[in-house]
């Protein structure tokens, strides 16, 4: 038999690591002195030790290194979908290193632009949401999933995307807005196109015109949220300008590959 102490240096675990097993009946020892306390312990539970410290190690919680012990006909399914979540979670911590690293290294400004008139189509998006609190992140899945059916839908007609899509809040009209939880949103996209492609796009899809304007933006890194939006529009409203403001009913949102741009048109004091 081995006491507690010379299993915990043959197997490199603390011996307040090995009563916390004990307690989880994650290592049970093998005898326990019943008026001392002590732990004792067999050479046999060594290799036992050993694939709790390997399991361990990949970040499984005591729950279910116990099951993979107790199942060991299961340990080997139970591992790949426990490494399935580590690729998962290492992807995200990748991503959360590289916005910290931009946002970090350089603040984020607010600059001033002039966008030229374009022709656009647009699609109206309703996101539904819970009546206690908007889901940021199901707002997001349903409003990129828009963006992209649209282009392909302009595509299909034979029109060319001309420049990044976008989106937007918008009142939408009562009807639209019936049994509707959340605001209706516009997802636009930028077009050329001859008038036989315009012709042949679906009734929910609307041809228009984009005015020329004055643009305040903003861009922020990685995946959007509602700390960043919110950032975005403390930012924007609170910049400077000169004789002039930020239209708030005139935002939109400019997906990118590594980050959000959010942008709302500027507009002079004495404008009607």
């Amino acid at each position: 038999m081995l006491t507690i102490s010379d299993f915990s240096e043959m197997c490199y675990l603390s011996p307040q690591t090995l009563r916390y097993y004990h307690s989880e009946g994650l290592l049970v020892p093998a005898d326990v002195d019943p008026q001392t306390g002590y732990r004792s312990y067999t050479f046999d539970q060594v290799e036992q030790a050993m694939l709790i410290t390997a399991l361990r190690g990949t970040g499984m919680s005591v729950k279910l290194v116990r099951r993979a012990l107790d199942e060991p006909g299961e340990a080997p399914a139970l591992l790949q979908e426990h490494a399935a979540e580590v690729a998962v979670q290492r992807q995200l911590q990748d991503e959360a290193i590289s916005d910290a690293r931009m946002l970090v290294g350089s603040r984020p400004e607010a600059r001033l632009r002039h966008v030229p008139e374009a022709t656009v189509v647009s699609r109206l998006v309703t996101v539904e949401s819970a009546p206690d609190r908007y889901d940021w992140t199901a707002a997001e899945a349903t409003l990129s999933a828009a963006v992209d059916d649209l282009v392909a839908t302009v595509q299909a007609c034979g029109a060319v995307v001309s420049g990044t899509p976008w989106r937007g809040w918008t009142r939408g009209t009562e009807e639209q807005r019936q049994g509707v939880d959340g605001p209706p949103w516009l997802v636009t996209v930028p077009v050329e196109a001859d008038t036989k492609a315009l012709a042949a796009l679906p009734d929910d899809v609307a041809v228009h015109t984009f005015e020329a304007r004055e643009e305040l933006s903003i861009f922020l890194p990685g995946k959007s949220s509602m700390a960043k939006f919110a950032t975005a529009m403390s930012r924007l409203t609170t910049h400077p300008l000169d004789a002039a403001y930020v239209d708030f009913s005139r935002m939109r949102q400019l997906p990118h590959d590594d980050g959000v741009e959010t942008a709302m048109a500027v507009r002079a004091l004495d404008a009607s």
